[in-house]
């Protein structure tokens, strides 16, 4: 079999560069190759809305509702899909790829979207707790929601938040536990973790902060020997990259990801990756960036496939993402890549902006909750490295 555009992955990215190439008149057949058993479908929802739905887990016309387009739009873009099947083999000198059913595919170019997958703690009893990456997460997590009463949910990200204020509005005890003092401190900078913290507070959640967990048993146990029981444990704990492929390939692969140019391309001929698993060079930075968000992976996928199809495109927007807490919204855009000093202004009624600064003043960041007005301008101050406002 043949593909002018092999595409590896499911998610966001993958789509992207898919629909992307053909928008930019690329010839030839397209594949797609995704190891979920679902076409490439929405999964911000999963932790926020979808998890928060309807009691019946198992609603099919609920988990349709989150398909980033409908199924028999494919062949009317001339995309061929092979869920449920990986690429176990890619050589790169040789273009082609080994499926694990076996099949061999040569292609013309490849993108690699392969994505992240969650990472579990190095605890006993870790496997047995619940993670959430998939819709066939999803689906499982809130099966066990409405059968539980209680949760723990471990990590303190911006997936672990969402999770934990979504599942204390289904009505669970809920325990938030992380090794930060404040949820996402380090990324966000303590006085904005601190809002975070009492918004989950007000909301019910139990927060625990500067916690390691020992062990998943019935609930956790934690290092110092306290044990939290609870019906369901969900480990939100970060994710890893998934960069084999690329290693395998032979491209140049920097802190488990793929170092790509501005305009996706890895440092194999004919070989492109996007979204999480990619360490790209943004061309407004000036350096490459590590980003995990599902806009900026929609956007990478829609370079490469541009890129791809003979068109000319490269990244050099300012990263940004939403996150719902609750029934509160941050928005957030940034290099991601740290920052020396952080500003936080009030505007009354709970709604704030935070401004991020490097050692020279000019504005690295912005994180605003209802000031949408500051989120637009700060993404523009980012972007020209302003001064900080």
């Amino acid at each position: 079999m043949h593909a002018e555009l092999l595409v590896i992955g499911g998610g966001p990215a993958a789509l992207a560069a898919a629909t992307a190439y053909r928008d930019h008149r690329g010839g030839g057949a397209v594949l797609l190759v995704s190891n979920d058993d679902v076409p490439p479908y929405l999964r911000p929802p999963l932790s926020k809305d979808f998890l928060r739905g309807p009691d019946d887990p198992d609603d099919p016309e609920d988990a349709d509702g989150l398909l980033l387009t409908p199924a028999m739009t494919y062949p009317e873009q001339g995309i061929t899909l092979r869920l449920g099947q990986t690429v176990t083999d890619l050589d790169a000198r040789g273009r082609t790829a080994t499926l694990s059913t076996g099949d061999r595919v040569t292609y013309g170019d490849c993108v690699l979207a392969t994505g992240s997958s969650p990472r579990r703690l190095d605890v006993p009893g870790a496997a047995d707790a619940l993670v959430l990456r998939t819709l066939a997460d999803a689906v499982a997590l809130r099966s066990a929601a409405t059968a539980a009463r209680s949760a723990v949910v471990v990590g303190t990200g911006f997936i672990g938040c969402e999770a934990a204020a979504s599942l204390r509005a289904r009505g669970l005890a809920v325990t938030l536990v992380g090794r930060e003092r404040f949820p996402q401190q380090t990324r966000l900078g303590p006085e904005v973790g601190a809002r975070v913290a009492g918004w989950l507070e007000a909301d019910g959640v139990v927060l625990r902060g500067e916690a390691d967990v020992a062990a998943v048993e019935h609930g956790v146990r934690l290092a110092d020997g306290t044990a939290i029981g609870a019906d369901l444990v969900l480990l939100a704990s970060g994710v890893e990259p998934q960069a084999t492929l690329a290693a395998v390939a032979g491209a140049e692969v920097v802190d488990g990801r793929v170092a790509v140019d501005a305009q996706l391309r890895a440092s194999v001929p004919h070989l492109f990756a996007a979204g999480d698993v990619a360490f790209a060079h943004n061309a407004a930075a000036g350096r490459r960036l590590a980003v995990e968000h599902w806009g900026e992976a929609e956007t990478m996928g829609a370079i490469a496939g541009t890129v791809a199809a003979g068109g000319d495109a490269a990244w050099d927007a300012v990263p940004g993402f939403w996150s719902e807490i609750g029934d509160r919204t941050l928005k957030y855009a940034a290099w991601g890549d740290g920052f020396a000093h952080v500003r936080v202004v009030d505007h009354g009624g709970g709604a704030f902006t935070a401004w991020y600064a490097d050692d020279a003043g000019r504005t690295v960041g912005v994180l605003t909750h209802d000031a949408d007005e500051d989120y637009e301008r700060g993404a523009t101050l980012v972007a020209e490295a302003a001064p900080l406002p």
